[in-house]
């Protein structure tokens, strides 16, 4: 596994994290989803990366990974959903870092996102301020921001977050050379969400979905020719590869299909034509990066 620094924060992430949303849901038991994320863990893998709105991951992280603390750097997303607190108000923030804390079983949190916060909660400030207050207290690492646009270009101009996460994909390179490009150089972490681009490429029709459908649009357009590489090879060493990017985070209920990502983005870089190729038909489209 190659690691890389992230950023200035001194954290050392996994070229590929794991997205655990769907550990998180009902069609996965217990034991099953105990022996995935400790194989995530041996094969080479430390970034876990999860949301309190992904079910039950958050407390089968805890539950399944808390004894290897030490191993893994724990990235989770809050500021909603919390009693009858306003989403984004310092309350919430807090109060939903704190039941991420319970029930990941750890003393801090290495990275915690605002999760997709408008830009107007953000100038706003009072869960920014939350969370600098939940790291003056050792509660977290890094201060992050996950989202695209505008909200994320906004969230990078305010010198308060660590890092940020945003969609990187053959399909969304928007984030490319606007934001990512900015928090590179600011020298922040960043971490590339959706690098499969939700797998678009196994639809025989346009599906239904904003974003599978929206991403097999785009697909459509760009009308590339592959040259024999498969769809998810190219996806993933892509954005494996992308300026700017630490680590991608890939989410999967199958280990074979994990160690199958593993061995493709060890190939390394696209070479640089099919890279041109790439972003030679995404450029100049009016797509910007999709929530």
């Amino acid at each position: 596994m190659e690691f890389r620094q992230f950023g200035d924060t001194g954290i050392e992430v996994s070229l590929m994290g794991f997205g655990a949303g769907h550990i998180g849901g009902g069609e996965m038991d217990e034991t099953t989803a105990g022996k995935l994320l400790n194989e995530v863990v041996d094969q080479g893998i430390n970034l876990i990366d999860t949301a309190r709105s992904y079910g039950e991951s958050e407390s089968r992280i805890g539950k399944f990974l808390s004894h290897r603390r030490k191993e893994i750097v724990l990235s989770t997303k809050v500021g909603y959903t919390f009693r009858d607190y306003p989403d984004w108000s310092y309350d919430t923030t807090m109060g939903t870092l704190e039941e991420s804390l319970q029930r990941m079983k750890t003393d801090y949190i290495d990275i915690v996102h605002l999760h997709s916060c408008d830009k107007y909660f953000l100038e706003q400030g009072d869960a920014i301020t939350a969370l600098e207050k939940a790291r003056e207290q050792g509660k977290i690492r890094v201060i992050a921001y996950s989202g695209e646009n505008d909200a994320l270009g906004y969230a990078i101009s305010t010198g308060r977050f660590g890092s940020i996460q945003c969609s990187v994909n053959v399909f969304d390179q928007h984030g490319i050379d606007n934001q990512i490009a900015t928090a590179k150089s600011k020298n922040m972490g960043v971490i590339a969400k959706r690098p499969l681009g939700n797998s678009v490429w196994r639809y025989h029709s346009r599906p239904e979905g904003h974003g599978h459908a929206a991403y097999y649009d785009r697909m459509v357009q760009m009308n590339l020719d592959l040259d024999g590489i498969p769809w998810n090879e190219l996806a993933l060493r892509f954005a494996a590869f992308a300026p700017g990017v630490h680590s991608i985070i890939a989410g999967t209920a199958n280990m074979d299909h994990l160690k199958e990502n593993l061995s493709l983005i060890k190939k390394g870089a696209l070479d640089s034509v099919t890279i041109n190729q790439v972003r030679s038909a995404f450029i100049n489209r009016d797509w910007e990066g999709l929530i």
